[in-house]
């Protein structure tokens, strides 16, 4: 007995349906809930140095550390980890770090509706500084000398300031560290000068001017 057409068509949707389920069940989703799927790099320049490979856990066991360059491999939610655990005091409690970004992450969701991982890569674009300066000496006098950021060092000077930002935040504050991240991430995607790793941005690109 021959199907008819809005049965086929049934049969159809519900095969697309079965392998739509099928290919999220097998999608790689950070602490298997955020998606790596639409986060795209809109600054051309950062592209290649921010690294948005699946990962369920960001933990890598240190495997870029010998490789030079290896760390623009690592995704840049383990990257915000590690810069979490800077402090002699934080140093190594890798899981305490990870747990600290986890409810960061859900605060964020909360709060805006979207993706953290996308709103962590706002964050980073807006916070990384195009231009800075060095010392030159010469003839005994040492000039400041505008020069442009290299794409690795931007995206770490951004990590850095977002996680200063959150631990000043949070210090002498009832206020958790996981507000006070979450707080600066979506401050910094929204590129709103509140936000200290963007207003430290402005603050070195402004100095760099005044030295060209």
């Amino acid at each position: 007995m021959e199907l008819s057409k809005e049965q086929k068509g049934q049969k159809e949707t519900e095969q697309q349906k079965k392998a739509e389920r099928k290919a999220e069940e097998k999608e790689v989703k950070l602490f298997g809930k955020w998606s790596f799927k639409d986060v795209e790099v809109r600054d051309l320049g950062l592209q290649r140095y921010i690294s948005l490979k699946p990962v369920v856990i960001p933990h890598t066991m240190g495997r870029h550390e010998h490789k030079r360059f290896g760390k623009a491999s690592v995704n840049i939610v383990e990257r915000l980890v590690n810069n979490l655990m800077r402090p002699g005091k934080n140093a190594g409690k890798k899981a305490k770090a990870i747990n600290i970004v986890k409810h960061a992450f859900e605060i964020i969701h909360l709060r805006t509706g979207r993706n953290p991982i996308e709103v962590l890569v706002r964050a980073v674009e807006n916070s990384a500084p195009c231009e800075d300066t060095t010392r030159i000496a010469y003839g005994g006098i040492v000039y400041h000398l505008s020069v442009d950021v290299s794409p690795q060092r931007r995206v770490d000077l951004a990590l850095r300031y977002i996680c200063e930002g959150a631990r000043q935040a949070a210090m002498h504050n009832p206020r958790s560290i996981e507000e006070c991240l979450a707080d600066e991430l979506i401050l910094a995607a929204n590129n709103d000068m509140k936000s200290y790793a963007v207003s430290k941005r402005h603050e070195l690109e402004r100095i760099a001017m005044a030295s060209r």
